[in-house]
């Protein structure tokens, strides 16, 4: 099959199985979009094999076609710390870090441009089933109304990305226009940090992507997000010399790009 034949068969396919009959577009870009909406609108159950065979050529040619980010790409500006400005799910790395929310199913919002929506769209179908699987245990386990706790990250497999694994972390939330970030909501989001540092050097996992956490649509103010970011990755290097190679900073916006650049000079 072309790119082109597979997004026609996996639109024809995720289409049907809505149930909707959506009308599908005749432009290509709009289909191709098309195809991204139906993945993030798609509830956490297998797909067909043959489904799955041309999902993952398709975000497997989309991955060549993009070229993936290794660390060698990635200049060190400290000892061990890099600030890397850019699309995440191109960086081959151990692992990278996904904002999460406390449902830990990823974003269900068609076309939405968050990291959690970007990350789930080109793992593929298979990291919505990982993560549906882990919160079947957890409520198992809690009770049928559990919600992931801020700070705990959840690690699954990287399955269509360049990186290995994928930790998901649920950052906290400022409430309202006009919230404010308490102490308390400081302490968790570097918690966050270290958390997800533990969980790497628990599973040998030399290089970690952190995009911004809690930021954006969480409106944790960026410039204290980013120190607290800093200081805590900062702290954790010292304080465990040799287990992580290496940890990059993650920006996708030229004001956060410059925060960091400041704060890592």
């Amino acid at each position: 099959m072309t790119q082109n034949e597979r997004v026609d068969y996996l639109v024809n396919k995720l289409n049907a199985e809505t149930g909707k009959d959506f009308t599908i577009p005749e432009d290509r870009e709009e289909k191709r979009q098309f195809l991204r909406a139906l993945f993030n609108v798609r509830v956490p159950k297998p797909l067909p094999d043959d489904v799955m065979r041309v999902q993952d050529e398709y975000l497997q040619e989309r991955r060549r076609a993009l070229g993936d980010v290794s660390l060698s790409d990635i200049p060190e500006i400290r000892a061990g710390l890099s600030l890397w400005q850019g699309d995440i799910t191109r960086l081959a790395v151990d692992a990278i870090v996904n904002a999460a929310n406390s449902q830990m199913l990823g974003c269900f919002i068609p076309l939405h441009n968050c990291i959690d929506n970007c990350i789930h769209t080109y793992a593929g179908a298979q990291l919505r089933i990982d993560c549906y699987q882990q919160m079947l245990e957890l409520r198992g386990k809690y009770g049928m109304f559990y919600e992931h706790p801020v700070a705990v990250p959840m690690m699954t497999d990287g399955y269509n990305l360049p990186a290995k694994k994928v930790i998901h972390v649920v950052g906290p939330q400022i409430q309202g226009k006009y919230g404010t970030a308490t102490p308390k909501m400081e302490q968790e989001l570097a918690d966050c940090y270290r958390n997800t540092l533990d969980m790497c050097a628990e599973n040998d996992l030399k290089s970690v992507a952190f995009c911004c956490i809690s930021t954006g649509v969480y409106r944790f103010p960026k410039d204290k997000a980013a120190k607290i970011a800093v200081d805590t990755v900062t702290n954790w290097m010292q304080e465990n010399p040799g287990k992580i190679d290496r940890v990059i900073f993650n920006v996708f916006k030229d004001d956060d790009r410059e925060i960091y650049e400041e704060l890592l000079s």
